[in-house]
């Protein structure tokens, strides 16, 4: 932990005058070059005659990944010190792990107690450590300095990783089947962005970082570069 916060304290400054803080921008278009390649060889090319996934296997996929996060995501609440969203996160982990089957099915969710996602990317964004660089990384994706220190000590953190043997392997299975049924589930946006934009790069960097400012309760101005100036 004590490392992450080292190499998120020395993140890279952005420049003056730069719209985004991208100084590896060359090899990140590679990577994201070579990420758009992985998708249409696993996901088939666009456009697709059918749907990656059914959406109810890909809704299953996606909410059993979504509960193995949930231990992570009490802990960071509670080192955020937000206490409430810590109890509700560890309510919904206990009813959609039992009644929901291991976390398939949602029924927190149908009772409204609802994820308040937390991770050590922001934790580390509460407690001050600057976001760095944007960075793009072999399957994964988009992520930024401070998010990749973060994912790290996510993954220590979080008390199923800890789980040895054949049962490592079936969570990490998990994982990867979640991955498939969010790409699945959110195909019509990631598919507008990788295969119909003028930029695909410049479009994923705009859409993450507002993503994630938003989820970090960061206001800022973020220019679109495919908004139309006469448009208002």
């Amino acid at each position: 932990m004590l490392a992450c916060l080292a190499l998120a304290a020395g993140c890279a400054r952005q420049e003056p005058g730069a719209e985004y803080n991208d100084p590896f921008e060359a090899q990140n278009r590679a990577v994201h070059d070579e990420n758009v390649k992985l998708d249409t060889l696993v996901f088939g090319t666009y456009p697709r005659a059918k749907p990656i996934l059914p959406k109810p296997v890909a809704k299953g996929f996606s909410n059993f990944s979504s509960n193995l996060g949930m231990p992570s995501a009490v802990l960071n609440s509670l080192l955020q010190g937000k206490p409430g969203p810590a109890l509700q996160n560890t309510l919904r982990f206990a009813l959609n792990t039992t009644v929901g089957l291991g976390g398939v099915f949602d029924p927190a969710g149908a009772i409204g107690i609802y994820a308040d996602d937390a991770d050590f990317g922001e934790t580390l964004h509460v407690w001050g450590a600057p976001e760095g660089a944007y960075l793009v990384l072999p399957f994964a994706g988009p992520t930024t300095e401070r998010d990749l220190a973060g994912s790290v000590v996510d993954i220590v953190i979080n008390p199923l990783n800890a789980i040895g043997g054949r049962e490592a392997y079936y969570l990490g299975a998990a994982k990867l089947a979640g991955g498939a049924g969010n790409r699945s589930l959110y195909s019509d946006t990631v598919d507008s962005i990788l295969y119909e934009s003028a930029d695909s790069y410049a479009q994923l960097r705009l859409m993450y970082l507002q993503y994630r400012h938003h989820q970090l309760g960061i206001e800022e101005d973020v220019f679109d570069p495919y908004e139309d100036p006469y448009g208002q």
